[in-house]
């Protein structure tokens, strides 16, 4: 699905999905300082100590074609303000996940979110031939639930125990996906929020 797609660029109005480099380190951890996101309990953010693995992750599952890390540029500012990407990549099943996101504080609840994820799910499901798109959160991240149903994505279900943390607490995870039949009407709301 993804073999030949590593130099990909996805621009739109606001922003600009650029493939994640080693050489955007000291502009995403810049960005993560916005807000100390890496203090958030339910999230994977990068901190100083933390943002060298967090590159290396991202860089080897995208060699493995299951990943690909993008970082997010705002345009007006010509600054990096976040990352996204495409996960747990599904070639035969023709299924991904976007997820791994995070924006500077100053950027959150602004059209940067919804446009980065329009800009994703419109290449996914119109240039990738995806039949559904899904994301996943935290049970306790409300915010970024909410979100994901702002974008049109329905809940699926919740994985119990989905995963152990690294303090040994327990997360449930909440499943939400768009289909392919979805696409159409998900890509209006998108586009008319983006328009006003």
């Amino acid at each position: 699905m993804l073999n030949e797609l590593e130099h990909i660029q996805l621009i739109g109005a606001n922003v600009v999905l650029q493939p994640l480099q080693l050489s955007h380190r000291d502009d995403l951890l810049s960005a993560a300082t916005d807000g100390k996101l890496w203090d958030l309990w339910y999230t994977s953010v990068p901190s100083p100590d933390s943002i060298d693995s967090y590159l290396e992750v991202a860089l080897a599952e995208k060699s493995r074609s299951t990943s690909l890390p993008f970082t997010v540029l705002e345009k007006a500012s010509n600054k990096i303000v976040g990352s996204t990407r495409y996960l747990n990549i599904d070639h035969q099943h023709h299924r991904l996940e976007i997820g791994n996101t995070w924006y500077a504080k100053a950027f959150q609840r602004t059209a940067i979110n919804t446009e980065c994820k329009f800009l994703l799910l419109r290449f996914a499901f119109e240039n990738l031939d995806c039949i559904a798109v899904e994301f996943r959160t935290h049970w306790h991240n409300h915010r970024s639930r909410n979100a994901i149903l702002r974008l049109g994505a329905k809940m699926d279900g919740v994985l119990r125990n989905h995963r152990i943390e690294a303090d040994g607490s327990f997360r449930d995870t909440v499943v939400y996906s768009i289909i392919r039949g979805e696409w159409p009407t998900v890509k209006k709301s998108l586009l008319f929020k983006l328009n006003r």
